[in-house]
C-alpha cells in the first residue's frame, strides 16, 4: 500500500518538475506563468473579499491565498519532497500521508493548467480579457473542474485532520524528525493548516464557499462574457 501511495505523489512531483522545465525551454515563458499566478491570486482576493474580513473564515482564506494561490517558487522545497517521499509515508500518519497525496495532485494539475494558459498570453501584463481568452484557448473544463474538486478535498483532508485531536500532538512531536529529514516546510504546512482549520470549528460552510464561486467562475470564463 506504502508503495503504492509512493509512486503516486512522486509521479504528481514529477509531472511538476516536467511543467518547470518546460517553461524553461521557452523564452519568456517563465516570467509569463509568474505573471498569471500573481493575478490568479488577486482573482482570489477579490472573489472571497468577504470571507478575507470574516472574523471566522479569514484565516483559512488566507491559508488558500498564500499556500494554494500563492506565486511563490517551490521548487527547491519539492525537490527536497521527492526525495524523502518514502520517508514521509512511513514517519507521517495515514491521514496526514492522504492529505499529502491530494496537496501533490492539485500541485501538478495546477502547474499544468498554468502553463497551458501562459503559452496563450502575448505579454506579462495581464487583464481580464486576456486572460479569459487564454482560459477559453486551453478548453479543458474537464481538469478545471478536477482542480476544483481537489482545492476543497485538501480543504476536507485538513478538516478531517482537526478531528483528531491527538494527530496534532503527533504533528508537534514530529518536528524533529521532520526537520531532519529535509521535510520542515512540509510539516510547517500542515501545522498551520491544522490550526488554521481548528480555528474555523467547522470548515463546511467556507469550503461550500469556495467550491461554489469557483465552479461559477469557471463558468463564466468559458462563456463568451467575461464574469
Amino acid at each position: 500500500m506504502h508503495s503504492a501511495i509512493d509512486e503516486q505523489i512522486l509521479h504528481h512531483l514529477q509531472e511538476v518538475n516536467t511543467q518547470r522545465q518546460r517553461r524553461e525551454q521557452t523564452p519568456g515563458l517563465v516570467a509569463k506563468v509568474q505573471a498569471l499566478k500573481r493575478y490568479q491570486q488577486q482573482r482570489f482576493a477579490q472573489t472571497y473579499a468577504d470571507l478575507l474580513v470574516s472574523p471566522r473564515y479569514q484565516g483559512a482564506a488566507e491559508f488558500f491565498l498564500q499556500e494554494l494561490y500563492g506565486p511563490g517558487d517551490y521548487t527547491r522545497r519539492d525537490a527536497q519532497f521527492a526525495r524523502v517521499v518514502p520517508a514521509l509515508v512511513k514517519l507521517f500518519p495515514s491521514e496526514v500521508v492522504d492529505t499529502v497525496l491530494r496537496l501533490a495532485r492539485l500541485h501538478a494539475i495546477s502547474e499544468r493548467l498554468d502553463t497551458l494558459m501562459a503559452e496563450h498570453l502575448d505579454t506579462e501584463h495581464i487583464s481580464a480579457e486576456s486572460y479569459r481568452r487564454a482560459w477559453q484557448a486551453c478548453a479543458d473544463s474537464e481538469s478545471r473542474q478536477l482542480q476544483i474538486s481537489l482545492t476543497v478535498a485538501v480543504g476536507e483532508s485538513l478538516e478531517t485532520l482537526t478531528r483528531k485531536p491527538l494527530l496534532r500532538h503527533a504533528l508537534r512531536m514530529m518536528r524533529g524528525p521532520a526537520a531532519g529529514a529535509g521535510m520542515g516546510e512540509l510539516q510547517a504546512f500542515l501545522e498551520s493548516g491544522f490550526d488554521t482549520f481548528r480555528a474555523m470549528k467547522g470548515a463546511a460552510e467556507f469550503l461550500q464557499t469556495v467550491q461554489a464561486r469557483e465552479k461559477q467562475f469557471a463558468a463564466a470564463m468559458f462563456k463568451n462574457s467575461a464574469p
